[in-house]
């Protein structure tokens, strides 16, 4: 009987059982319908046509339904996963309806579409361990019932668009392994952060806006030492000192810890007791001291990245068995190059302070794959590349002093497929083995000396051509700035994959090739500055994007496919070339105030009484200058002669002998009011422009107001005018000193100008297609711009209507010919649309004859647009012209420094606006580089002086220009853009007199940023958060040395204020 009952009792257990494994089945089955509503678009159709209710098992309703993607228990039929990663798949996903999964282990939908917030319902599924949604287009916080999930220990929201702070209590899940939020939006203290995690060993949280410091306490940091493999902070705004030593210790298990692009600061201290350290990424941080030599030493050490900091020292040599790639790019390293290394697959070296001789090269061992070794101070010729080379694929070795010629086995390498030797002193034949490799993509020889002709395959090799690979893998070829001549094989038109052809600023003659138009895939074809003649071939490839053929010799109609492109892509030169829509026929200077050749009979006669009031002003002045030149006589003939004194205070241009000074003397008339560069008399002008008229540099307004040598200057005129600030106060203004430009009629500078017929040195030019002698030059009319601590200005118009600008250095300020010539050389190489090139220089036989000639740039600079007293020429800059001009100046110095070359001379003065757009183009960039030690130490006085000047360059007993001391000018620069007040203004204010950086740091401390706003731009219709954070980007810039940010760093920040 008891048996019996006991038997019915079980049968009715399992009965109930069963009932109830049904009614969950049926439950997940509608959780999964749901579910799917949300997905609106499945391109693959792995999820609308596999979810079919219709498709369950009728016969064991209870089975696991055979959906893509939908996993089950083995045992009791229920789901336990959901993995439906990267199928493409659309839609909002309602994570409500999947609590009836009360089973559910696996959530995984990364890579896809999906977009909706994160409910926090989806923490009430504790059965959750693995959770995946990363790469997906989910937004809002990061729900806190999250921390719920007790047995989670896989949680990876990567990629998405998560924001807010990090949510507080994830210190509960105790199970976590692997936390992976990298790509989101999210912010907090890491310090907070890293403290709550336990028992994690995979953290990576780079890429969102974490930010403090890393320097923990012990028991902070503990939990997470002991059990991490991988921390991934990098891509933040971290900032201080690095983990503290006794915490480094704690790190015993980490293989992988990339803190790279934060602002981490001071030393790195050692890191020996990190024995199982694979990975080392500390990039574009603020760390600085030697490096440390364990690093270089490690035996299980696989990467090390320490690029963009400010490290110094030298590297001996790197003994690593181990290390594959290295990365000490944008440092400020010195001495020569490591004398061995072992192990490096790829290796980075570039924009250091490396000099020696390339050759040390040859004495490593390791099999390179890469190789940057670019915009250092490295000399020598280049060397053989022996077998130790054999699997380079790429090899950077640009803007360096490398000299002679490349040895002709180079491009016969096996693997190499970029090569870029550009911008250094390299000469002879291009090698031919370039032009038979059959791996070879890029080549990049630009900015040397190399001359012959471009050594293409002959026309007796065309149909081997066809038939073999050779140069087919080419895609970019920049042969710019050479010496190259001859006529351009039609050859050319057999590497059919070419994308870029830059063989601009040579001396290419003949025809252009019609096999050019074979060229399918090209986008960018550079042949200006050369000796082209001949039409323009018919069908070029429409894929380009950018052509440019100016300054040739070109004829005939423009082919109606290349009509789309702006007049600037044929002219200036091809005087005979028929543009149709464009202008036509000579080249010659138009007039910057006409309007287009249009005349309003209307304004006639207001042009006419100019033209007389300008005749009459003329008559005054040459009276003036007549009576002041037979003044000025009678004191020369009442001299004994020319003593030393006198004659270091003469400008001259040549040579010349004291009768012919004296015989021009007598005989020659003053002359108008424009110079001349051999006016064989004594010449007078105004230091400044006369209004509407525009200027290369905006030198010539002097609001530096700091004298040059007495070598320029008539000595009766400036020695008694005290050097200030060339300010004056403003009534009614806050300011206790407003700035002020020099009116012509405040302060007349007289300048004396002695020059013979014809310069007796040396011209060289740095732009092969400038062609003109130094006698033209000589006498070429002149127009004196201005001043500044190198020396005089001026706008010199040659005989073809071509305008200079001549920059006539004083004496004792740079170095000695040959090291003067290699550097004039590499500035002159560079190239760039925000930049005024260096065209050409002149080495006199006489101590104060050095030149350096330039482009004339028509605009005026950011100075005179800021602070040009009434009446104004310009209307106020809007801020969205301020954003792009600080913008253009960022971008600029971003390309400079990426070559080594800081500006060192950045001032507003130096920043010239070009054309409607306000292009901002900069001006005396890298002469520190040309300069003795005195002259460098005169410059920075002078920045000093004005407000520019990093505080870590006024306190150096040697001052050298610093990538750092750019980004703190440029900080001061965008405080006056945002202000528009001077850097050199001391304004006054409740706490006392202060300068600019002070002021505005101050308003910043207490709150009231936008105090600081120039009130043209703070009451208009752009929205204030952007001034607030070009503001905060500002004061960042001015930031101690250690703290401060590096121009890339400022770019991008730059670039993410939305207008």
């Amino acid at each position: 009987m008891n048996l019996s009952l006991l038997l019915t009792t079980f049968s009715l257990y399992i009965l109930s059982l069963a009932l109830l494994v049904s009614s969950i089945s049926d439950l997940e089955l509608r959780s999964l319908l749901e579910f799917k509503k949300g997905i609106q678009d499945d391109p693959l159709g792995k999820v609308t046509t596999s979810w079919d209710p219709n498709g369950v098992s009728r016969e064991d309703p209870n089975a696991c339904p055979k959906w893509n993607g939908v996993f089950c228990d083995e045992v009791s039929g229920n789901v336990t996963g959901i993995v439906l990663d990267r199928l493409g798949l659309y839609g909002e996903v309602k994570f409500h309806t999947l609590t009836g999964l009360q089973m559910l282990k696996n959530l995984s939908i990364s890579g896809n579409h999906f977009t909706g917030r994160v409910e926090p319902v989806l923490g009430t599924i504790p059965t959750l361990q693995h959770l995946d949604l990363s790469d997906n287009n989910f937004y809002g916080p990061i729900p806190a019932r999250m921390n719920d999930l007790w047995g989670l220990n896989y949680l990876n929201l990567s990629v998405n668009k998560f924001e807010g702070g990090f949510p507080s209590g994830i210190r509960n899940l105790q199970q976590l392994k692997t936390l992976d939020l990298h790509g989101n939006q999210l912010w907090g203290d890491i310090a907070i952060v890293l403290s709550e995690l336990r028992n994690v060993e995979y953290v990576d949280l780079s890429y969102n806006n974490f930010s403090g410091g890393i320097s923990l306490s012990l028991e902070n940091i503990s939990s997470l030492a002991n059990t991490v493999h991988h921390l991934n902070l990098s891509h933040n705004k971290l900032n201080g000192g690095f983990f503290k030593n006794e915490s480094i210790e704690l790190f015993r298990n980490l293989k992988v810890l990339d803190f790279g692009d934060n602002q981490i600061s001071g030393e790195l201290p050692s890191l020996g007791s990190l024995l199982n350290l694979r990975v080392l990424r500390l990039g574009s941080n603020q760390l600085f001291g030697s490096i440390p030599e364990e690093l270089l030493e490690s035996s299980v050490l696989e990467e090390l990245d320490l690029s963009g900091n400010g490290f110094t020292g030298s590297v001996l040599g790197i003994n690593s068995t181990t290390l594959n790639v290295l990365n000490l790019s944008s440092n400020s390293l010195s001495g020569s190059l490591p004398i061995f290394v072992k192990s490096c697959v790829i290796m980075d070296l570039s924009r250091n302070m490396i000099n020696g001789d390339i050759s040390v090269m040859q004495n490593w061992v390791s099999a390179l794959q890469v190789l940057d070794l670019s915009s250092n101070n490295l000399s020598g010729n280049f060397p053989n590349m022996t077998s130790q080379f054999d699997r380079i694929t790429t090899l950077t070795l640009r803007n360096n002093s490398l000299v002679g010629t490349l040895p002709s086995t180079l491009g016969s390498l096996r693997s190499l497929s970029l090569v870029d030797l550009s911008l250094n002193e390299l000469s002879g034949p291009i090698p031919d083995s370039f032009f038979t490799s059959d791996t070879l993509t890029r080549l990049n020889l630009s900015g040397n000396q190399f001359s012959g002709p471009i050594p293409l395959p002959g026309s007796h090799a065309s149909e081997l051509l066809v038939q073999t690979p050779y140069m087919q893998q080419m895609e970019y070829l920049d042969l710019s700035g050479n010496n190259l001549t001859g006529a351009l094989s039609s050859d050319i038109g057999e590497i059919a994959s070419l994308k870029l052809l830059n063989l601009a600023w040579n001396g290419f003659s003949g025809q252009m090739p019609s096999a050019l138009n074979k060229l399918n895939r090209l986008e960018y074809l550079d042949l200006s500055h050369n000796k082209f003649v001949g039409e323009i071939p018919d069908k070029l490839p429409s894929s380009l994007n950018v052509f440019n053929v100016s300054y040739n010799e070109l004829t005939g109609k423009v082919p109606e496919n290349l009509r789309r492109f702006p007049t600037s892509s044929f002219r200036p030169g091809n005087e005979k070339l028929d543009i149709p829509g464009g202008s036509s026929g000579s080249n010659s200077v138009t007039d910057p105030n006409s309007n287009g050749g249009k005349h309003h009979s209307s304004k006639g006669s207001i042009r006419l009484a100019i033209i007389l009031a300008s005749i009459g002003a003329a008559a005054m002045i040459v009276f003036v200058l007549v009576a002041y030149h037979q003044a000025h006589l009678k004191e020369f003939r009442g001299r004994s002669g020319f003593s030393d004194q006198n004659t270091g205070r003469d400008v001259k241009f040549g040579r010349f002998s004291r009768s012919s000074l004296f015989k021009s003397q007598r005989d020659v008339q003053p002359p108008p009011t424009s110079l001349s560069f051999s006016t064989d008399h004594l010449l007078t002008s105004n230091s400044r422009a006369l209004p509407g008229q525009t200027t290369q540099s905006a030198e010539h307004v002097l609001p530096e107001g700091v004298a040059t040598s007495s070598a320029s200057l008539n000595p009766n005129v400036l020695d008694n005018h005290h050097a200030t600030s060339g300010r004056k106060s403003s009534p009614g203004s806050p300011l206790s000193s407003s700035p002020r430009f020099i009116e012509v009629s405040e302060q007349p500078v007289l300048l004396d100008v002695y020059s013979p017929d014809r310069l007796a040195g040396e011209l060289f030019f740095l732009d092969t297609s400038l062609a003109f002698t130094a006698e033209e030059l000589s006498r070429a009319p002149a127009e004196v711009l201005g001043r500044s601590s190198h020396g005089t200005l001026y706008k010199a118009t040659l005989d073809s209507g071509r305008m200079l600008t001549v920059k006539w250095l004083r004496v004792g300020l740079v170095k000695h010919k040959k090291e003067f010539a290699r550097e004039v050389k590499r500035i002159g190489s560079i190239r760039h649309p925000h930049l005024v090139p260096l065209q050409a220089y002149y080495w006199g036989p006489r101590e104060q004859e050095r030149l350096l000639l330039a482009d004339y740039i028509r605009g005026d600079s950011l100075a005179l647009h800021l602070y040009e007293s009434t009446p104004r020429r310009y209307s106020p800059l809007s801020f969205s012209q301020r954003l792009k001009v600080g913008m253009d100046v960022a971008r600029c110095l971003l390309f400079l420094h990426d070559r080594g070359l800081p500006h060192g001379n950045l001032k507003p003065t130096n920043i010239v606006l070009e054309g409607p757009e306000y292009n901002a183009r900069l001006t005396d960039y890298g002469l520190h580089r040309l300069m003795t030690s005195a002259g460098i130490a005169e410059q920075i006085l002078n920045l000093g002086a004005l407000g520019y000047c990093a505080p870590e360059l006024a306190s150096a007993v040697k001052p050298v220009p610093s990538f750092k001391a750019d980004v703190y000018a440029l900080g001061v620069i965008l405080m006056e853009l945002l202000t528009r007040r001077s850097a050199g203004d001391i304004i006054s204010g409740q706490s006392g007199a202060v300068d600019l950086t002070d002021w505005v740091r101050l308003c910043d401390q207490e709150g009231r940023r936008m105090d600081c706003i120039d009130r043209d731009i703070s009451g208009g219709e752009e929205p204030s958060t952007a001034m607030d954070e070009l503001l905060g980007i500002s004061i960042r810039c001015i930031l101690p040395v250690n703290e401060r940010p590096n121009i890339r760093q400022v770019l991008d920040d730059l670039c993410s204020i939305s207008v």
